[in-house]
């Protein structure tokens, strides 16, 4: 929905963001709580089937007894069940195509194409239409 968001505080005051903008908002509430966190992406198919590829803002929180465990903010809905349901990881989407990936690393920050890409378009269509990609070898 319109408009677009990229600050937590602007998740909060228009209801509404992409995967990305809903990290950066639980991020914000989990680090206001003193409980560690950060950012993770995956890399996933726009349409299931092949290129063309996207972004998927994802969260990771340390758990005492578990270490970094990542968890999901974009919400469910039908076909999509994501849990927190530690030690079981349980995402709302599963890496599974070539050209997919889990990328590993636990950012303190957005990455500068998502900040980019939520910065630059003011439209939810045209977001849509240039959805954040980085290039992978496998």
């Amino acid at each position: 929905m319109n408009p677009v968001t990229l600050k937590a505080s602007e998740v909060l005051e228009n209801k509404t963001g992409f995967c990305y903008a809903k990290s950066h908002l639980l991020a914000a509430f989990l680090r206001a709580n003193r409980i560690p966190s950060g950012l993770c992406y995956q890399r996933l198919s726009v349409y299931k089937n092949g290129p063309p590829f996207c972004l998927h803002g994802l969260n990771a929180v340390f758990l005492p007894r578990i270490g970094w465990y990542r968890i999901d903010a974009r919400g469910n809905r039908e076909g999509i069940y994501a849990q927190f349901d530690p030690p079981a990881e349980q995402l709302a989407f599963t890496v599974k195509l070539k050209g997919e990936a889990d990328l590993p690393e636990i950012w303190p920050e957005p990455l500068s194409i998502i900040v980019n890409t939520l910065s630059k378009y003011k439209k939810h269509e045209d977001v849509l239409s240039n959805l954040p990609d980085i290039s992978l070898i496998l």
